[in-house]
């Protein structure tokens, strides 16, 4: 859970006013460890900002997956997973962030069923 800025400057303000981490830990409720984090970046950058996500696709780069699949919109799951050097489960992940669906079975209607 990200806590507000204000909160954050306030608790370290406090303890860098001269009260020990254990009483300003119960006093706002935190972390020992996460109160000297706070503490240690407020010393060095002067912000107690939140850490931007970095978040980085492992294997699958969604560009790339987008366009194999318009280039190859009959292409399996394991012909996929081949290409991109992964799992079929992965390429089912990821085209499902993707919010790409796949057919499964052809169609069956009311009046044509299928047999088998």
């Amino acid at each position: 859970m990200a806590y507000d800025e204000r909160y954050r400057k306030r608790a370290v303000e406090y303890r860098l006013e001269g009260n020990t981490v254990e009483k300003t830990s119960k006093v706002f409720k935190i972390g020992e460890s996460t109160l000297k984090a706070w503490v240690r970046r407020y010393k060095e950058s002067g912000e107690i900002k939140n850490k931007p996500l970095n978040r980085t696709h492992k294997k699958i780069d969604p560009k790339k997956l987008e366009l194999y699949v318009e280039k190859h919109p009959d292409a399996y799951l394991t012909e996929m997973a081949e290409v991109f050097n992964c799992t079929e489960s992965a390429i089912r992940k990821a085209l499902k962030r993707l919010k790409i669906t796949r057919k499964k079975r052809p169609n069956a209607t009311k009046n044509k069923t299928l047999k088998k």
